[in-house]
C-alpha cells in the first residue's frame, strides 16, 4: 500500500464530506442483513460483530465494491464512459436479492442527484451511466472528478461502510457507543491491508463469497418487526 498518500486540504475536506454519515444519501437506513442476523442470535456481541464484519472484509461482496471503485475511477479519469456503464452494470448483475440491488441503486441515485448540485461537472458523466448507478460507482465519479487519491477513498469507503453497519448493531444488539468505536478502531489494519490487496485484484480474480448475507437479506423483508429497510 502507498504510505505516501497526499491529499491538498481541499481534497481532503471534499472526501470527509462523501464519507460523511450526514452525507443525505439514506446509508443510515440500510442493514444489508444485519438485522436478520441479529433477530435469529448469529450476532449476539460485539465479538460476534466484530466476526461478521472481519469476514465480509475478506470474502465478502464489500471487496467488490472497493474493487469496482478502482475501475470505474479509472474509466472516469480516462474518459471511457462505455467501461464505466460496463463495470456498473456488472456490479448490479451481481447483486443477489432484490433488497441489496435497490438498496445500491438508491443511495447511488441519490449520491449523483447531490453531486450535480454540489459539482455541476459531474452532471456531464452521470448522464452517461446507467440511470441505475451503483452507490459504489457513483462514489467512484466523485472522488475521480476531484482527483482523490484512489487508495484515501478506499479507506474513507472501509470506514463509512463499516461506521454504518457498527452503528446499526449498537441500536440492534444492542452495544455501548464505546463498544462500536472501539470495534471500528480494532478493524483498521484490516481496512489498510484489504485496500492494499484489492488495489491489485485482476479481473479474473474477482469473486466473493457472501451467501450468508445475501441469505440474511432475503429473510429481512419478512421479520415481524424492522428498523432498518434492508
Amino acid at each position: 500500500m502507498d504510505t505516501n498518500i497526499t491529499l491538498t486540504p481541499s481534497q481532503l475536506l471534499w472526501l470527509l464530506q462523501l464519507v460523511s454519515p450526514a452525507l443525505p444519501v439514506g446509508a443510515y437506513s440500510y442493514s444489508e442483513g444485519l438485522e436478520t442476523l441479529v433477530e435469529k442470535g448469529v450476532i449476539s456481541s460485539a465479538d460476534s460483530l466484530q466476526n461478521w464484519l472481519v469476514a465480509e472484509l475478506r470474502y465478502g461482496a464489500i471487496r467488490l465494491e472497493m474493487a469496482i471503485i478502482v475501475r470505474a475511477y479509472a474509466a472516469v479519469q480516462n474518459r471511457d464512459f462505455q467501461a464505466l456503464s460496463s463495470w456498473n452494470l456488472w456490479l448490479t448483475a451481481l447483486r443477489e436479492t432484490e433488497e441489496l440491488r435497490h438498496s445500491s441503486w438508491q443511495m447511488g441515485r441519490s449520491l449523483m442527484q447531490l453531486l450535480s448540485k454540489l459539482k455541476p461537472e459531474i452532471q456531464l458523466i452521470s448522464d452517461r451511466v446507467d440511470n441505475n448507478c451503483n452507490y459504489s460507482v457513483a462514489v467512484a465519479i466523485a472522488v475521480a472528478v476531484t482527483d482523490i487519491h484512489l487508495e484515501a477513498a478506499l479507506l474513507g469507503y472501509l470506514q463509512s461502510w463499516a461506521s454504518n453497519l457498527i452503528t446499526a448493531g449498537v441500536k440492534l444488539i444492542p452495544l455501548g457507543q464505546t463498544a462500536g468505536q472501539q470495534l471500528i478502531l480494532a478493524l483498521q489494519p484490516l481496512f489498510t491491508s484489504a485496500v492494499a490487496e484489492i488495489m491489485h485484484l485482476e479481473d479474473d480474480d474477482l469473486s466473493c463469497c457472501s451467501w450468508g448475507l445475501s441469505l440474511a437479506s432475503m429473510q429481512h423483508e419478512v421479520l415481524y418487526t424492522r428498523l432498518f429497510r434492508s
